[in-house]
């Protein structure tokens, strides 16, 4: 038996079912001759069910029948979707015809995948970015997840296009790209440098950005893991997986919290933020059939390293870059805060002895840097001793070696992007402070 709708509210619609109540995730049917679409969110005692109108669709009315589908979101997945641009529903978002047929395999983006029990961590196997200050301070380990934090403008989006195309030129592995909530401009201009670049034929693309509706925003993280699930487990393939921007991410699950009046938490976010975190990225995982590997940004509102959602975000990561304003005033690119960066692959076991050792001799003199640096505008530089004087300007020689230019920025500055090799990245930290 149907439902029937009971009340409009904005994006929440709640339907009544005196019997055969749906399932949460449950799609539901309005029968207004459009087929629009609810996502059941939850349910109240008494056969409410409060639904989520996905589309915005503006032609739903009190007493309207709403019938049960059986089933979830359900998006394309495989070979099929590679090189094109989906939105959180599995419709082509790239002007090329819809993603439809008899072989199309389909997959609901809520199905957890089953749990792994016999897999046991392989050898680390540590993948090159090209860009020194990631391969030192925070390598890039497959399977794990690293997070780029920054607030608005200093260069985020950037440092993952960067990443995307060092790491995808390469081959390795099936990249994946999720545009949560930021700006239309910014996917494609992504999309044009994969197209040019002849990178579209290893990339999966999904966009909901900040044009979309919460209920989108929330949904399109989801619907990317759950393709790449599809890709890890039944076509046992890598996957590098790139998240832009995670915090977005909770913003738009605290908007669905606010107009289903949800109380917010002490931080002022919704009541489920840590599960809602937690949850995503769990699937984000490696098992037996392959391994998910990705870089996630998460933007920090007003520059406040500090905000809950952030730190939510940041605790499920391996490694953690910190982009700064204040570095990023001083010119240098990337803009990485190099004594806030860390990541705990950072080990002998991982990076071999050379390198541990190096980055622990290079942490000590960046921090007794910005310990001189306050002395030095006191009373100046040369009333330093001769010690200080040498390990302040190694310091200031090691800022400026982290510096490079990325080749993605290419195009807009004519400036011939650089490429360095773990090995190179160590011999100029050597040649340096040895």
């Amino acid at each position: 038996m149907a439902g029937t709708v009971i009340s409009v509210k904005d994006l929440v619609v709640r339907a009544q079912f005196d019997e055969n109540t749906p399932n949460i995730n449950e799609l539901l049917e309005i029968q207004n001759g459009h087929g629009t679409k609810l996502l059941v969110d939850h349910l109240e005692p008494g056969g409410v069910a409060f639904c989520l109108n996905v589309r915005s669709d503006l032609r739903v009315m009190k007493g309207m029948s709403a019938e049960r589908t059986f089933k979830g979101i359900e998006i394309p997945v495989g070979s099929i979707t590679i090189g094109r641009i989906l939105n959180a529903l599995g419709d082509p978002l790239d002007g090329i015809a819809a993603i439809e047929g008899p072989d199309v395999v389909y997959k609901d983006i809520m199905k957890l995948p089953a749990r792994t029990t016999n897999f046991s961590v392989s050898t680390p196997e540590i993948l090159e970015t090209g860009i020194k200050v990631i391969d030192f301070f925070t390598p890039f380990v497959k399977g794990r997840k690293i997070g780029i934090i920054g607030g608005a403008g200093v260069g985020k989006t950037v440092l993952t296009m960067e990443l995307i195309n060092n790491i995808a030129r390469s081959g390795s592995g099936l990249s994946f790209f999720a545009g949560i909530g930021e700006r239309i401009r910014e996917g494609h201009e992504l999309y044009e440098t994969l197209k040019e670049e002849d990178l579209l034929k290893n990339t999966c693309m999904f966009f909901a950005q900040m044009n979309e509706n919460p209920v989108q925003r929330a949904l399109i993280g989801i619907s990317a893991t759950a393709a790449a699930e599809h890709f890890r487990d039944v076509e046992k393939k890598n996957i590098l997986f790139f998240a832009d921007n995670m915090f977005r991410y909770i913003q738009a699950r605290n908007e669905l919290a606010t107009i289903l009046d949800q109380v917010p938490n002490e931080g002022g976010y919704e009541p489920t933020i840590f599960s809602d975190v937690k949850v995503l990225q769990d699937r984000l995982s490696s098992n037996e059939n392959g391994s998910i590997t990705s870089v996630q940004t998460i933007y920090v509102p007003a520059d406040d390293i500090s905000d809950p959602a952030v730190q939510f975000i940041q605790h499920e990561m391996d490694s953690i870059i910190v982009l700064s304003r204040k570095v990023a005033e001083q010119g240098i690119r990337p803009a990485v805060d190099l004594n806030m960066t860390n990541s705990s692959l950072l080990t002998p076991e991982i990076v071999g002895e050379r390198h541990y050792l190096l980055s622990v001799q290079v942490q000590a003199l960046l921090q007794k840097y910005e310990s001189l640096k306050g002395i030095i505008a006191i009373i100046g530089e040369n009333e330093l001793s001769p010690a200080d004087r040498s390990d302040y300007a190694k310091a200031k020689k090691l800022i400026q070696n982290f510096t490079q230019n990325m080749n993605v920025m290419t195009k807009h500055n004519g400036v011939e992007g650089d490429f360095f090799s773990r090995e190179d990245t160590l011999k100029s930290i050597e040649e340096i402070i040895v």
